[in-house]
């Protein structure tokens, strides 16, 4: 089979959907088949494709859920139907496909096999006008051309169902197993405990509720320090709110690498991540639970889909800053339910390998491709 990977987002900047579309394309090429990734050209990128990705239209930075993302803006119609014709794709998956522009020109003019993922959870707040008047509308026109719809979680179907009535298949994020490996040090207690945060610094993430409980930990026990990697709007917010309350043991790392985040993960006692909503999923707590790294995390319904059975100890309404700051000690201290963590996150994470998510859309492909193949 022939297979594209619909991406509306700038493919060359990092975020989860990217990376799952990046696996997903080579894992399909391991197994045999052809795969291209199609994502809008960015700003510095001058050619039309380069390592088996398609460059249509343009991307340009955009508000969206409360955060922003390098999207689809602009599409050369001529161009992209002499793209389609040239490659005549068998499968064309579309990754995100309510976010406008590319995903509909596409869906609108092709003849091939159409799948859609939805990737995102659409606020647990009240919605906004724009996703009412906009994105609404426009997402309900491009399901008839959608032959077969997945999400990532269940989370990720509460937006998009109240709009069909018609099945999603739920298919999770995954990560790349063979990039994580528990380290040694991670298993010896150690006087100072490290509580480690990555990601964006953004009110939805919840971090200022972090350093709230922090506050009460540190100031009832000196062997802690908080590590917060990562930038966003809120960094100096955040930062002058330690330096107000005179918050001990945190440092500010700001952007951090792919080389430098593995060694924090296994460097690090506790990993938080206080996301107060907008998570369909949580990739990052896989990526913690690989390393070894035990995880609190705010209790919202993408992150309860992935710290089930014995995970559920993770979960913490990270507003309540006493019970928040009780669990992270817990979590940080005590060996014997740290050992049955970590057993617990051995054995649930294979369950989101890469290798497993990659075999799990081959099969929508191909039962997809057998009954086009059928009907014709």
């Amino acid at each position: 089979m022939k297979i594209g990977l619909v991406c509306p987002y700038n493919i060359f900047r990092g975020g989860g959907v990217q990376e799952c579309v990046i696996a997903l394309k080579d894992g399909i090429i391991a197994r045999g088949h052809e795969a291209y990734i199609i994502t809008p050209q960015p700003r510095g990128i001058k050619a039309e494709s380069t390592d088996g990705i398609l460059l249509v239209g343009t991307a340009q930075a955009i508000r969206a859920n409360r955060t922003y993302a390098d999207v689809s803006v602009s599409v050369d119609i001529e161009k992209l139907e002499a793209l389609l014709e040239k490659e005549k794709f068998d499968i064309l998956h579309f990754h995100e496909p309510w976010v406008p522009i590319l995903s509909r020109q596409i869906l609108t003019r092709s003849k091939a096999i159409h799948i859609a993922t939805f990737h995102a959870a659409m606020s647990e707040r009240r919605t906004s006008r724009t996703v009412e008047r906009v994105i609404t509308p426009y997402t309900k026109s491009i399901f008839k051309y959608v032959d077969v719809m997945t999400a990532v979680s269940p989370t990720a179907t509460n937006y998009v169902s109240t709009l069909t009535g018609r099945k999603l298949q739920i298919v999770p994020n995954g990560i790349d197993l063979t990039k994580y490996k528990e380290s040694p040090h991670n298993s010896k207690p150690k006087r100072i405990k490290t509580i480690l945060y990555i990601g964006r610094l953004e009110k939805r993430k919840g971090v200022k509720y972090l350093l709230n409980a922090f506050d009460v930990l540190s100031t009832q026990d000196h062997n802690f320090r908080l590590i917060i990697a990562g930038d966003g709007p809120d960094r100096s917010k955040l930062e002058d709110q330690v330096e107000k309350n005179s918050v001990r043991g945190v440092t500010f790392l700001g952007y951090i690498d792919e080389k430098k985040k593995l060694s924090l993960l296994n460097s690090s006692d506790v990993f938080c991540s206080p996301a107060l909503y907008g998570e369909s999923f949580g990739i990052v707590l896989l990526e913690a639970m690989a390393s070894g790294c035990v995880i609190v995390a705010g209790n919202n319904s993408g992150y309860e889909s992935v710290l089930q059975g014995r995970g559920q100890i993770s979960l913490v309404n990270p507003k309540d800053e006493v019970e928040f700051a009780r669990r992270l000690k817990l979590l940080a201290t005590d060996e014997v339910l740290r050992k049955a963590w970590k057993d617990w996150a051995r054995e649930h994470v294979v369950n989101y390998n890469y290798s497993k998510v990659v075999d799990e859309y081959i099969d929508i492909y191909q039962s997809a491709y057998e009954k086009r193949q059928h009907r014709a």
